[in-house]
């Protein structure tokens, strides 16, 4: 498994020479088209995460899933579980780390451990691809990208939770 990685850049390498392309030049002309698009993707992908650390330093987040954690338990998800599915369509990271909360409280094998580890991969951070996305090509308003994406993690935290009840854990 280890050999996968270097083994495709071989195969790329000898792909390349084998076509005579220039690896190294199209290498660079590839970075710098990606430099002005990186340029217009910086200003909303700075003010997402400056909001996002905002919202959890104030204490608003912590408000925000103790409103929330009952009428998440009322649909059959567990409230422990509420910060992770609110905070991971903002940001992946922050949700690994409530992820690694939930391991250190109920263990990894855990029914809480498994579901929200299949709920982590079930859904998406989206307003972070939505930023990105929309906003390399030029995208102001996003229209039904939001409710659509929104929808789509209820479905694949609904999913989650129901495959992980179903495997008796």
């Amino acid at each position: 498994m280890s050999y996968v990685l270097p083994g495709l850049i071989l195969a790329l390498l000898v792909y390349s020479y084998a076509k005579g392309i220039d690896v190294y030049t199209s290498f660079i002309s590839g970075a710098s088209d990606a430099l002005p698009m990186l340029i217009k993707i910086l200003p909303a992908m700075t003010a997402m995460m400056i909001a996002l650390s905002i919202f959890r330093e104030s204490g608003a987040m912590d408000s925000f899933t103790s409103f929330l954690s009952p009428a998440c338990e009322a649909v059959g998800m567990p409230g422990e579980l509420a910060p992770l599915f609110i905070l991971r369509p903002f940001s992946g990271g922050a949700a690994m780390a409530l992820l690694q909360d939930v391991f250190s409280a109920y263990g990894t094998d855990s029914r809480l451990g498994c579901a929200a580890s299949v709920m982590l991969g079930s859904t998406e951070t989206i307003f972070y691809t939505i930023s990105l996305y929309l906003g390399s090509v030029g995208i102001t308003r996003s229209r039904h990208s939001v409710a659509a994406a929104l929808i789509s993690a209820v479905a694949g935290a609904a999913a989650a939770l129901v495959f992980t009840r179903g495997m008796g854990v």
